[in-house]
């Protein structure tokens, strides 16, 4: 293999630019030539290559977003939004892919590999941490801490005021980012995708707390909580216990922006070597992950298919730590 491109797809999450310095990097460091494909698939299909070397990605490792862009293709979904995208490859001497992104990412990269034969080894980049064949995602640490300072703002004034706030994380399918925030910020409830956690044992839970005086309470809810939105969630309770003055705070799409952690900084490093030296050494359709502090290429297959279980005993601390 002489040429490889790299792209990042799907949500964006912090440490991305460094997945995408240490991929051309290690390319660099490995004598291959490089090419960024901007905007994922859809500039895939467009042929948007840039060559990239050491100096492209110079003073990156510290920013957030995504330097290649990011953006969903309906038409890289068709067979002749792939066709055109292997023919933009052939054409530029691209001979394997590493993949930044999600379930969707490594999805439309497996039909790609079986209908085209173009390898790719991807690594998990998304703030959710729900990715099969990973301890962590890249991007996860940082949202975590950026919810998590958030929501310490919060505390205060809900301290001040005697007031019980909904916050709602992200989290579509997953409570990665909600359970350590609940945690972390002291919450009395978390309601995640993962529990069947009904709004009446909410209500009950802060019931039982407001007759033992407590005047102020923090209730993290994911936002794909089965439950209803954050809103709807607040309202009932509310209607249920007029006494509570309460209030709803979305944390929204900050989560996904700034300047990535120490930790997503190295493990973003790690898995975009761990990614070329993959495609190096003839393996296809796989994800880079970490797993026991150890080094693992998962099948994407086992990466969309399989689900990341929640730890069952983060739930019981939470609900001993808002005694």
């Amino acid at each position: 293999m002489k040429r490889i491109g790299v792209f990042t797809s799907g949500g964006d999450a912090p440490g991305m630019n460094a997945c995408v310095r240490a991929v051309v990097r290690a390319a660099v460091y490995h004598g291959l030539e490089v090419y960024g494909i901007m905007r994922g698939y859809s500039g895939m299909i467009k042929g948007e290559f840039v060559r990239m070397d050491s100096a492209s990605v110079a003073n990156t490792v510290q920013r957030g977003g995504t330097i290649l862009k990011s953006a969903r293709s309906q038409k890289f979904m068709t067979k002749e939004g792939r066709q055109q995208a292997f023919d933009q490859l052939v054409n530029n001497g691209i001979e394997g892919l590493v993949a930044i992104g999600g379930n969707g990412t490594f999805t439309g990269a497996t039909i790609f590999e079986q209908e085209f034969g173009i390898p790719t080894v991807g690594a998990p980049g998304t703030i959710d941490n729900d990715l099969y064949g990973t301890d962590y995602t890249i991007g996860y640490d940082t949202a975590v801490n950026t919810a998590l300072e958030a929501i310490d703002k919060i505390r205060d004034t809900a301290d001040s005021h005697d007031r019980c706030f909904f916050v709602e994380v992200m989290g579509r399918d997953s409570g990665y980012i909600a359970i350590p925030c609940a945690i972390g910020g002291g919450a009395e409830i978390v309601m995640v995708p993962e529990t069947a956690m009904s709004v009446e044992a909410v209500i009950e839970t802060l019931q039982n707390s407001y007759s033992r005086h407590k005047t102020s309470f923090i209730v993290i809810v994911a936002e794909g909580e089965e439950e209803g939105n954050v809103h709807n969630v607040a309202r009932r309770v509310k209607a249920a216990l007029p006494q509570l003055d309460t209030r709803v705070t979305i944390v929204g799409h900050i989560q996904r922006g700034g300047s990535p952690t120490a930790a997503d900084r190295l493990l973003a490093s790690q898995l975009g070597i761990a990614a070329v030296e993959g495609l190096m050494n003839g393996m296809k359709n796989v994800m880079a992950g970490i797993v026991d502090r150890k080094l693992m290429y998962t099948p994407f297959d086992d990466t969309i298919h399989k689900r990341k279980v929640i730890n069952q005993s983060f739930m019981r601390m939470v609900e001993i730590l808002s005694v």
